[in-house]
């Protein structure tokens, strides 16, 4: 009788990354401050050039995987309202979620007042980015040039340019035809390339997990310990609970099921913090393990990543109310009503990339007339707390994902219940199975 080392899961292997790159960037802060050496040739040197490869190699992927998933999603789709119709539900689902984020933070934060009692002393004047409008962002969605937009990751523009691409293909007959099969070949070699880079995710995850804890000490997270803990309460109430019953209701799925097969997806969102370069492993996750057929996935996760900032809103609500009571100024209700509003519509203009949640909130400060320097009480703390709203952001995208393609009949319910779908596992179970292989 043979015994088979069980080998350790992609999300084991990431979390152990994580876990052995914060406990070393705790101890060079501690042990090693002092030694260039170190910081020069480790830190500044291996752990960084290390994780801007794997975050490189990550967005390497985005536009390609966006693009040609999309153009074959949209071109499977043989009727302009179905697509139509997806695109408004998608839109509809997305902007209730983030609505829903930023009113759960605006109540906890009134009801914990995370600003009451703050220290200013430390305020120094933030330099904010202008916020663009929601106008210039509906006509930045149009490319005049669809090249540039893909060389300079515009996703908004890419989506528009692939739907119409893939609108064309469909009505053209046999050279649609034709063409649609070419780039179904090509989304099979892609979405094979993110399987191979998952193999050095868990390195990628030590590498920025030791730079990022080697800079931050547990001083910042300490001073402003009232407005950590309301936010990352208000980011998992939301992810958990709010997300769970809009699956459950809307859907019957299991929410328990579906967060243990997003564990792959959150820990990539959490260690990159960045939605756009989560998308491949969204991608793969609501696809593969989910069950969501790509027509529908290849459309909602490219544009949840782009316009579905929940983490971020969620963000807006506390920071404003925080600033607001760290200033003692007293917001009224149409104040908070136009906080819901800005952070709900400004959310479709917000990037999925690291740290562009605090110029959107620039943004909504202004509109309630806070001062934008209470900006700088939440930077110390503000790079962790992004890897957690980027965690539920993506959240968000692969349970609209659901909703949209279960209420489409698009959606393989055993695969969603198959606990070993998509898994080393099953590629076992699948070879010593006749039965499989036939169907």
């Amino acid at each position: 009788m043979t015994t088979e080392k069980k080998k350790m899961s992609l999300t084991g292997r990431v979390i152990l990354g994580m876990v052995l790159g914060i406990l070393t960037g705790f101890m060079i802060r501690s042990l090693f401050a002092d030694v260039a050496f170190i910081h020069n040739y480790i830190v500044d040197g291996l752990f960084d050039v290390g994780g801007k490869i794997f975050i490189a190699s990550l967005k390497m992927l985005v536009v390609p995987l966006v693009f040609v998933s999309l153009v074959c999603g949209t071109s499977s789709l043989k009727d302009l309202a179905t697509l139509g119709r997806l695109g408004g539900k998608t839109l509809a689902f997305y902007l209730t979620t983030t609505a829903l984020a930023i009113t759960l933070a605006l109540t906890m934060a009134n009801i914990f007042q995370p600003g009451a009692g703050a220290d200013l002393s430390a305020a120094t004047t933030f330099a904010s980015k202008e916020a663009p409008s929601l106008g210039s962002v509906i006509v930045g969605m149009f490319p005049t040039n669809p090249i540039s937009a893909m060389a300079s990751g515009n996703t908004l523009q890419i989506i528009v340019f692939a739907v119409l691409f893939g609108i064309a293909i469909s009505a053209a007959g046999k050279p649609g035809e034709r063409l649609a099969a070419v780039f179904a070949d090509l989304n099979e070699v892609i979405m094979k390339l993110v399987a191979l880079l998952m193999n050095i995710a868990p390195y990628g995850v030590f590498f920025l997990m030791a730079k990022l804890f080697t800079g931050l000490g547990l001083d910042a997270i300490y001073s402003l310990i009232n407005y950590f803990l309301v936010l990352v309460a208000a980011l998992l109430l939301h992810a958990l609970v709010t997300y769970s019953v809009m699956l459950k209701a809307f859907t019957g799925l299991s929410p328990i099921t579906f967060l243990k097969k997003m564990e792959d997806a959150v820990m990539f969102a959490f260690s990159t913090a960045s939605s756009n370069a989560t998308i491949p492993v969204t991608m793969e996750t609501a696809t593969k393990r989910l069950g969501v057929n790509n027509k529908i996935a290849s459309f909602t996760v490219p544009l949840g990543a782009t316009i579905n900032m929940d983490g971020t809103a969620i963000m807006q609500g506390v920071a404003t109310v925080f600033i607001a009571q760290a200033f003692n100024i007293d917001l009224t209700m149409t104040d908070y009503i136009m906080v819901i509003l800005t952070a709900t519509l400004a959310s479709v203009g917000t990037a999925g990339v690291p740290g562009v949640g605090l110029i959107m909130l620039a943004m909504v400060l202004n509109q309630v007339g806070l001062p934008v320097e209470g900006i700088a009480l939440i930077m110390g703390v503000d790079r962790l707390l992004d890897m957690v709203r980027t965690a539920v952001n993506i959240t968000g995208d692969s349970v609209v994902t659901c909703i949209v393609a279960k209420s489409e009949g698009e959606m393989d319910v055993e695969r969603f219940n198959d606990p070993l779908a998509a898994t080393e596992d099953e590629a076992v179970r699948f070879h010593s199975n006749p039965q499989a292989q036939k169907s």
